[in-house]
C-alpha cells in the first residue's frame, strides 16, 4: 500500500509499504529478511492505540522505527536498531501505528519527530 511522510519542511516522501494487520503477521515483522528496498517498510496499525513495544529478534537488517500517533504525527524514531537485539524498543506513548524502514532513511531523508505520515487504514 502507499505511504507519505510529509515532512516538516514540507517535503513528501513517498513508499510502498506492507501492512501487519494480523497478530500472526505483527508477531512475524520484519524477521528472516536479507535486505529492505529504500522506499519500502512495513507499518503495523493498532486501533485501539497501545503502548507498542519491538525487539529486533530474528531481524538481520537494521531499520528505523517510526511511532505514529492518532493524529498521524511522529512521535519518535529509533534510528538504526541493532539487528538481532532482545532489547526492546518503545514509543514511551500509546500509538496508532508503527513504521519500519530501512535503518538510517530516516535521517538521510530528513524525516523528523512531528512530520505527519499517512496511509489508508
Amino acid at each position: 500500500m502507499p505511504l507519505t511522510i510529509s515532512g516538516t519542511n514540507g517535503v513528501k516522501h513517498r513508499f510502498t509499504v506492507e501492512v501487519a494487520r494480523t497478530p500472526e503477521q505483527q508477531s512475524q515483522g520484519m524477521m528472516n529478511r536479507q535486505s529492505l528496498g529504500p522506499d519500502r517498510g512495513m507499518i503495523f496499525p493498532y486501533d485501539p492505540p497501545v503502548a507498542a513495544s519491538f525487539w529486533m529478534k530474528n531481524t538481520l537488517i537494521p531499520l528505523d522505527m517510526i511511532f505514529v500517533r492518532v493524529d498521524g504525527t511522529i512521535a519518535r524514531i529509533e534510528e538504526n536498531t541493532a539487528p538481532l537485539s532482545l532489547d526492546p524498543i518503545s514509543a514511551g506513548e500509546p500509538v496508532a501505528a508503527v513504521l519500519e524502514l530501512s535503518g538510517g532513511r530516516s535521517a538521510e531523508l530528513g524525516i523528523v519527530a512531528g512530520a505527519r505520515v499517512d496511509w489508508s487504514h
